[in-house]
């Protein structure tokens, strides 16, 4: 089951960076991210964007090397008490979401930061 929560979750962070390429592109979506304050997003938040993409890449690599899909680039003990941090990122990802000031983002992410948060969780117990 490791495998299943490892891809799942790498399946909804590609999802995620793709969002970000467009709101750093200009995409007129802001509102669903960054407090949502913004429908395009001004300069710094679209740096903001590029760091996210590659710490989403870093928790994708870091699930699927707690699953054991690919290799553990520290060693596993790190691997293990990074992956409990990432649970609590996402589970503080979980009520930031939900008392965001946009509605949007509070409908959309929280949710999608509430499976990211279980699937770190599930990989953390396993």
């Amino acid at each position: 089951m490791e495998q299943l929560y490892a891809v799942l979750a790498c399946i909804i962070l590609g999802c995620l960076a793709v969002f970000q390429v467009a709101l750093v592109a200009g995409a007129p979506i802001g509102r669903f991210a960054w407090g949502g304050q913004h429908d395009v997003l001004p300069q710094k938040l679209r740096i903001g964007s590029i760091i996210s993409i590659l710490l989403y890449a870093l928790f994708g690599y870091t699930a699927l090397a707690q699953a054991g899909l690919v290799p553990v680039l520290v060693n596993q003990s790190f691997t293990g008490v990074f992956m409990w941090v990432l649970t609590g990122y996402f589970t503080l990802g979980v009520v930031m979401n939900a008392i965001s000031r946009s509605k949007p983002e509070r409908f959309v992410m929280t949710p999608v930061a509430l499976v990211l948060a279980i699937l770190f969780l599930l990989l953390s117990l396993g």
